[in-house]
């Protein structure tokens, strides 16, 4: 897709593209050929690029704003979606979408994070970052998809629930909790997918399901990198170590059993081509449903709260515990908070 945002790490990527472009508008034998030529280098560059995305540069791709958002993966995925809205409370908040639609042979709900395409959208849908009233919405949808005995799909994508006085003077915290205890017990199949930022709490929100993936450059974590650089190292400077301390990317997540499937995405990101991203997604979303309906309701509700409840390493009756006891690649060491030596070797004060 054609944009004026550029990632930086993609610059060969772009000059390659625009000497493609020159060619193209050669006519002459050894300007095709050496067009296809090209084209084949491009590819391996976009392979080879992708495959080595350090954390932070996948944080950047999550955030492109060329992504897919809910809204193409409603258009492109689904059939006959009928919008639904409010939350019979206090509004209907835009950064939260919710609605009926078929996928294949299946009647769903479907609910999803929206940020918006250009400004204006993104002003009316606050980022995607939803107030109190927006999970209230989704929930109460969820509910009604469980009464008719329809599986929930969501889409999530935010960078954290909107953490403004008005949203915590309305109860944003206890909402949050209060959805994901719902979508625990919840008497229907639930399918969840990280489509871009999967930030904190807002992510949660929405998140409880029998099935968790990613797409393949999306990042989930319990905080953004800025936000724990900022908490633990007191300077936004400190972004890149934090996001690879938070083991936020697909391929961590995978290995500690955070989620259950990865994606992939096109060579060069899914904002490089949505119709084969929609394309891989639609096929997740159908086999994974075709899956769950087989299972009884009461064995999937037992599943899922034993899943989130036993998520992640911890000790319990002097003995490790988990879903998932991996052993990660070792990594560098991360600088310890608020350790004045660390930030010096990292910072070198400059010489009088």
């Amino acid at each position: 897709m054609a944009s004026e945002y550029r990632l930086s790490f993609e610059r060969p990527i772009y000059e390659l593209e625009a000497r493609l472009e020159k060619l193209g508008k050669l006519r002459t034998p050894e300007a095709q050929n050496e067009v296809r030529v090209l084209r084949r280098e491009l590819t391996d560059l976009k392979k080879r690029i992708y495959a080595n995305l350090k954390p932070w540069e996948t944080v950047e791709v999550a955030r492109c704003p060329d992504r897919p958002l809910t809204d193409d993966y409603l258009e492109l995925c689904f059939e006959e979606f009928v919008e639904l809205h409010g939350d019979k409370y206090f509004g209907d908040d835009r950064a939260m979408r919710t609605g009926w639609a078929k996928i294949d042979r299946f009647q769903v709900m479907v609910v999803g994070h929206q940020k918006g395409r250009d400004y204006k959208q993104r002003i009316a849908c606050n980022y995607g970052c939803a107030h109190p009233e927006g999970y209230r919405k989704a929930i109460g949808k969820m509910k009604m998809a469980a009464k008719f005995g329809l599986p929930v799909i969501c889409f999530i994508d935010t960078p954290g629930a909107y953490p403004g006085i008005a949203a915590e003077e309305r109860g944003q915290a206890q909402v949050i909790a209060t959805a994901m205890f719902e979508m625990s017990r919840l008497p229907t199949p639930i399918i969840c997918v990280v489509i871009g930022e999967g930030g904190s709490g807002g992510a949660l929100g929405i998140g409880v399901g029998d099935r968790v993936a990613m797409l393949e450059h999306a990042y989930y974590s319990v905080i953004s990198p800025e936000g724990c650089a900022g908490i633990l190292w007191k300077s936004h400077e400190y972004k890149e170590q934090a996001a690879k301390a938070l083991r936020m990317t697909s391929k961590d997540l995978i290995k500690l059993g955070v989620i259950d499937a990865v994606i992939e995405e096109p060579d060069g990101g899914a904002h490089r081509d949505h119709h084969l991203t929609a394309s891989r997604m639609s096929m997740y979303l159908r086999n994974t449903l075709r899956e769950l309906v087989e299972i009884p309701i009461d064995e999937l509700v037992e599943a899922r709260y034993q899943r989130f409840r036993r998520m992640g390493v911890f000790f319990e009756h002097g003995e490790l515990q988990g879903k998932a006891l991996v052993e990660l690649a070792p990594e560098e060491p991360i600088p310890a908070p608020h350790a004045i030596e660390h930030a010096e070797a990292l910072h070198p004060p400059a010489e009088a």
